[in-house]
């Protein structure tokens, strides 16, 4: 079964967050395709031209949270790509084991070398941190820099407020009430929308109506709390950008992640909170495009924001 396979149910998802596509009107021209890869098909979204940049988004999400960035990025000279996740948003075709983080490198691979695409740049959200990274280490003659957009998956335990809200009984990201959904966008966003009880009852209606499998997925995508944690340090070219009002991991790891990837860029961002893309998507596309610039003209990386 797929996430969020209701296109009406992705986008009030999208409305409800806050992303620019919740107007129905992208900020540049974006083209949607879709990709046949193994035994089933996975839908993205693109724009510009020049080098590859892939976007990665998280765990329950879907492709279109990265419209604004995505556009900024065309704009300056890339050719960038964020999809649906096999498994979520609107792919099609795969099974519970394509939710282990090893079968997502694994199909991504396959994704890219489908569309012909030789090298990139990657970038990824919480979860598709993860992901990302994990392909930036299968593949690392392929990859030319790494992003982690938010705070990421595999650096260690969850932030004070997940865990006293799992320590309650409630997965705040399986919400299945209305109560709980406010806590989910309350952790993700810094300033969460103030949503009629119509919209948010619609929310919650799937993780209701699908409960087991989003517990499933939920399961499998856990065991996965270390696994940057325990890679050998890499010496990709790595920028690190995380909300100093990160809910969900607690900002404390980027200085972690930073040791992991002694040739990087740090930069915390204030009033941001776990989702940069959707809180601050002007300042992610600034940040970004500057760091893809020194990536390609291989310059010394700018000093860490010191904070």
């Amino acid at each position: 079964m797929t996430l969020l396979t209701s296109r009406k149910l992705w986008a009030l998802m999208l409305t409800l967050l806050g992303a620019s596509y919740a107007a129905q009107a992208a900020p540049c021209a974006i083209e949607s395709s879709t990709q046949a890869v193994e035994q089933g098909s996975i839908p993205y979204r693109s724009a510009g031209s020049g080098s590859e940049v892939l976007l990665l988004h998280g765990l329950f999400a879907q492709k279109e949270q990265w419209d604004e960035v995505l556009c900024a990025l065309a704009q300056a000279g890339y050719h960038a790509s964020a999809p649906d996740l096999p498994g979520y948003g609107q792919s099609q075709g795969y099974g519970l084991a394509a939710y282990a983080l090893e079968e997502q490198v694994a199909l991504l691979e396959k994704f890219m070398q489908a569309r012909g695409v030789a090298h990139l740049h990657i970038a990824g959200s919480s979860m598709g941190g993860a992901i990302a990274a994990m392909y930036a280490h299968q593949y690392p003659k392929k990859v030319l820099s790494l992003a982690f957009v938010g705070g990421t998956l595999g650096m260690g335990d969850w932030a004070a407020p997940v865990k006293q809200a799992i320590l309650q009984g409630i997965n705040p990201f399986i919400p299945v009430h209305e109560s709980e959904f406010e806590l989910e966008l309350a952790l993700l966003l810094n300033q969460p929308p103030q949503l009629p009880d119509a919209s948010k009852s619609a929310a919650v209606r799937p993780y209701i109506d699908n409960n087991p499998h989003y517990q499933q997925v939920w399961n499998i995508v856990s065991l996965y709390g270390n696994v940057l944690k325990t890679m050998h340090p890499s010496p990709v070219r790595t920028l690190i950008l995380w909300g100093e009002r990160d809910q969900v991991f607690d900002v404390a790891g980027a200085r972690a992640l930073a040791k992991k990837y002694p040739n990087s860029r740090r930069h915390l961002m204030p009033n941001v909170g776990h989702l940069p893309m959707l809180d601050a998507p002007s300042t992610v596309a600034q940040q970004y495009s500057a760091f893809l610039f020194q990536a390609e003209h291989r310059t010394t990386l700018l000093p860490t924001a010191k904070r």
